[in-house]
């Protein structure tokens, strides 16, 4: 899965989140390639093949990265300023699909970058129903750059 197409890079700490997000997902055969990474530290190694994955074809880019922002190690808000700085990293749609409804987190996400930003409802029908919107959107309509 190294060097392969990904659709979604999902950073995302809590497994049952996880789950959830990418079961919605494969269900209704939204997205294909999902890469799940478990903390914020992983992501930036993955997006920059550094550690675990240096040698990574870090040109392969998902279309896009739904990030968590209450995470151990790295923050997503901390993932989110290390993308939007990085010439290879910034074209790349982040959506923030966060428990988080704190106001300052909703406007440090967008001045750092966020495309969107989504708090993760509690019942899992809207959860789906939330997260195939934007697999949808992001996956089939959003026209990205030509350089993504």
């Amino acid at each position: 899965m190294q060097n392969k197409e990904i659709e979604i890079l999902l950073v995302e700490d809590n497994v049952h989140d996880a789950e959830l997000t990418m079961r919605a997902l494969y269900k209704d055969n939204v997205a294909k390639h999902i890469v799940h990474l478990k903390n914020g530290a992983i992501a930036l190694d993955f997006l920059f093949g550094k550690g675990e994955y240096i040698g990574r074809d870090v040109n392969i880019k998902p279309k896009v990265i739904l990030l968590d922002l209450k995470m151990p190690k790295v923050s997503g808000l901390e993932v989110l300023e290390q993308i939007s700085s990085n010439q290879l990293t910034q074209n790349i749609p982040v959506v923030v699909l966060t428990s988080s409804k704190e106001h300052p987190d909703v406007e440090k996400a967008y001045l750092l970058g966020a495309n969107s930003y989504i708090v993760k409802p509690v019942d899992f029908e809207d959860f789906r129903t939330i997260v195939n919107s934007l697999g949808i959107y992001w996956l089939q309509h959003n026209q990205p750059p030509n350089n993504s």
